[in-house]
């Protein structure tokens, strides 16, 4: 014999469809920083890591020093010997939670001990010991506009870049005579090459596509028309459902399932 569900039966089942249904919105409407490893196209945007190396640090003082920077702004310092990097911007502060952050310490470290120690042997023949000397190394990964993700270095002396290397063709370029002992030391050894390859084509670029996952709206909000990246015709946007349309409707079939 059928007998008729009761108030309390009908609301027990109208709780767990509107339960169902309050998931579902979360996710779709949770913020992307959240999921991990998500990617996204990065649209024309660049991630450069500034390290100095003091041979001769004062004392206090560190004898590396890292900065992080996206789209020329800063978001991040490190000192080599250090345990956490530090957030420096809003830029930092959005992605220092995430899994990436992390990573980056032990790379950064074994990137500032790695060129300490290739220092002694590529410092140019004309220096002398009283000179004060430090050296430069910048590893910058940039987003081209169809989503092709390049890589290169570039190496200096107080302040003044010598040296590029082309991460994609292994190729070495001298930007000024200091370079050149530095080149000739670098290009046939194939430890530096492989490694340099492998921090800025593997490290660098997987940080840029996971950062810019929180990063794409905050950039497109601080970019001015002129000091901005290069200007790109955005896509049509996917049609998005709006996040408040499912709960009203289950709450309207859930008044009348318990009602009727």
């Amino acid at each position: 014999m059928d007998r008729k569900a009761g108030p309390g039966a009908r609301l027990g089942f109208a709780a767990q469809v509107l339960l169902v249904a309050l998931r579902f919105c979360t996710a779709r409407g949770g913020s992307p920083c959240a999921v991990s490893q998500r990617r996204t196209l990065c649209n024309a945007h660049s991630l450069c890591y500034n390290f100095t190396v003091y041979p001769h640090p004062s004392p206090g003082e560190p004898w590396c020093v890292v900065q992080g920077q996206v789209d020329g702004n800063v978001f991040l310092s490190y000192h080599c010997g250090g345990t956490k990097i530090q957030s420096t911007s809003p830029l930092g502060e959005e992605v220092k939670t995430t899994n990436t952050w992390e990573t980056q310490t032990e790379t950064l470290r074994d990137i500032g001990n790695f060129l300490k120690g290739q220092l002694p042997d590529i410092i140019p023949e004309k220096h002398t010991a009283r000179d004060p000397l430090t050296l430069q190394g910048r590893m910058t990964c940039r987003c081209e506009e169809d989503g092709h993700i390049s890589a290169s270095w570039q190496f200096g002396f107080n302040g003044e870049m010598c040296l590029r290397f082309d991460s994609e063709n292994g190729h070495w370029t001298i930007d000024h005579s200091r370079g050149r002992q530095m080149k000739e030391k670098w290009e046939n050894d194939r430890a530096v090459t492989d490694f340099f390859k492998k921090v800025s084509m593997g490290d660098c670029r997987a940080w840029l596509q996971d950062f810019m996952v929180c990063w794409e709206k905050m950039l497109k909000t601080s970019a001015s028309p002129t000091t901005g990246p290069p200007t790109v015709q955005p896509m049509a946007p996917p049609i998005k459902s709006k996040p408040w349309i499912l709960p009203v409707v289950l709450t309207s079939f859930i008044i009348t399932v318990f009602l009727g």
